[in-house]
């Protein structure tokens, strides 16, 4: 038995990671039992897919959808790493690195950071990325899975990847269609809508209708129907990120690619850098109002290392959010409902999220607005945060050499960001929602390479013996050190255990 109204075909239209990650992790979770799912895509329209920098809750959805992880990493070409590397974005000639994973380990009733904060007051020369595993994996160029080293110092240590997107989507396509997703190629001419305002069908362009109880738009900044057929509006972030085009191309790889990904400032922007198992992904990120898009090609084409054999492309793009990222039977994922700039990999992620918080409040073919209002309100905190995190990066910086870096130095913050500054300026402690992306790590990380640092730490941390905190920290530096210095290097890792086949590299992403 089923329920009368309960969702009878659910349709995607467009293909990508986007659609295809919607398309894998439903027919994953529903197995064919629920309801019939077609995805509408058009080989002839291309997708924004030059590379993608991850973060490790796509580890997370690779495991639920019962993918082999070195299947996954030879299909996709795909490097592992560590965290973000930050060139130039406190000051020039300064840098410093947001890992993945912890920080130290709690004393006590006191976190880690707290104990650090401490002991550098004291005067010990301890750095931060001293006891964070990954950031000391990452500077050797070493990998080890954390797991496979839980009982050693570097097993707090967490990972993502560095994949070929469109080889990301071929593979989830393929683990989809496997699963019962049939794909309907053809472009979208027309939408109609029914006598609610919902919409009941597609019009292909070869004359071919395709109707659904529910859709979900993965068409990308196009907006098929969350904007042009809905009318959904977008909320413009512009005021706080400046930036609103990138450039794009891929290079030969020079020398061993590296764990991590490198995020360096530019004078009116940042560049990109991510090191796949066949070639480097390359990417200059900048607002229009201080530089042209040649003038943002030429500087990202005299940085790169390894001859071009892609692009470079551009990308215009407007940072901010859907109004209503679901309505009435409409969901949006990807670009169709929102843009936040790469800088901290956060793309893939909002993906599955949205996905796994339509599972939450899966509708039946009602629609019940008030699933879609408690939908909307978890997605907004979730851009909100993301936005306030990115935005940290450019606010605090100290450099004042070029227009758009006075502009982000002195620019008006969101009471979301505000507050959370303030807050830990105190002694360094941090507001931090149960369900939120970044965690203290993140925070603490930018926090300190950006030069922000409490003038005290927390009374709690008065309850250890001073001296055997410092021996300790001493110990846990030294011992990571060591076991760090054991471990394969980055490409012995690959080499070993997933490494890809060669491909044509004048043939990126086929």
């Amino acid at each position: 038995m089923r329920a009368p109204d309960a969702l009878r075909k659910v349709c995607i239209v467009g293909g990508g990671t986007a659609g295809w990650i919607a398309a894998a992790v439903m027919a994953h979770h529903f197995k064919g039992k629920l309801f019939e799912i077609v995805l509408v895509e058009s080989d002839d329209i291309g997708t924004i897919g030059v590379g993608e920098s991850t973060i490790p809750p796509f580890m997370e959805l690779i495991a639920k959808l019962d993918i082999n992880e070195q299947d996954f990493v030879r299909a996709t070409q795909a490097s592992f790493k560590l965290g973000i590397e930050f060139e130039d974005w406190h000051r020039k000639g300064e840098r410093y690195f947001h890992p993945f994973g912890t920080i130290g380990q709690q004393v006590e009733l006191s976190e880690f950071y707290q104990c650090w904060l401490k002991a550098r007051l004291a005067g010990q020369p301890f750095e931060l990325m001293d006891f964070a595993p990954a950031a000391a994996m990452a500077r050797s160029g070493r990998f080890m899975l954390p797991f496979k080293a839980h009982k050693t110092p570097v097993g707090g240590a967490a990972y993502a990847l560095h994949v070929d997107a469109k080889r990301v989507a071929r593979f989830l396509r393929a683990h989809a269609e496997d699963r019962g997703v049939k794909r309907c190629e053809g472009i979208v001419s027309d939408v109609r809508l029914d006598d609610r305002g919902f919409v009941d069908t597609l019009v292909l362009k070869d004359g071919r209708e395709v109707a659904a109880d529910f859709f979900i738009d993965c068409s990308g900044f196009r907006a098929l129907l969350i904007e042009k057929a809905l009318g959904v509006g977008y909320e413009d972030w512009s005021e706080w990120l400046f930036c609103d085009r990138a450039i794009a191309a891929q290079t030969l790889n020079v020398g061993a690619p590296r764990p991590y990904t490198l995020a360096q400032a530019q004078d009116s922007g940042w560049r990109w850098r991510i090191p796949l198992q066949h070639r480097t992904g390359n990417g200059h990120v900048f607002c229009s109002e201080f530089l042209s898009d040649d003038e943002a090609t030429r500087i990202l084409l005299d940085q790169v290392e390894g001859e071009v054999v892609a692009g470079p492309m551009v990308v215009p793009f407007k940072t901010g959010m859907r109004q209503k990222i679901w309505h009435r039977n409409v969901l949006s994922l990807g670009l169709a409902s929102g843009f936040i700039e790469p800088l901290e990999s956060t793309a893939i992620h909002l993906i599955y999220r949205g996905m796994d918080f339509f599972f939450r409040y899966l509708p039946d073919r009602n629609c019940d607005p008030r699933l879609a209002i408690e939908y909307n309100r978890r997605m907004a905190a979730d851009y909100t945060e993301i936005r306030d995190f990115i935005i940290l990066h450019y606010c605090t910086t100290q450099r004042d050499d070029t227009p758009f870096w006075r502009k982000c130095r002195d620019m008006t913050l969101p009471d979301s960001l505000h507050e959370r500054i303030a807050l830990f300026r105190t002694n360094g402690v941090l507001r931090e929602g149960l369900d939120e992306l970044f965690r203290a790590v993140s925070w603490h990380s930018v926090f300190e390479g950006m030069g922000i640092r409490p003038p005290t730490y927390h009374p709690l941390v008065d309850r250890i013996d001073e001296a055997k905190l410092f021996d300790g920290m001493n110990m846990l530096r030294a011992q990571l050190g060591q076991v760090v210095a054991s471990l394969p290097t980055h490409q012995q890792f690959i080499d070993a255990h997933c490494r890809a086949d060669a491909v044509d590299l004048g043939q990126p992403g086929r």
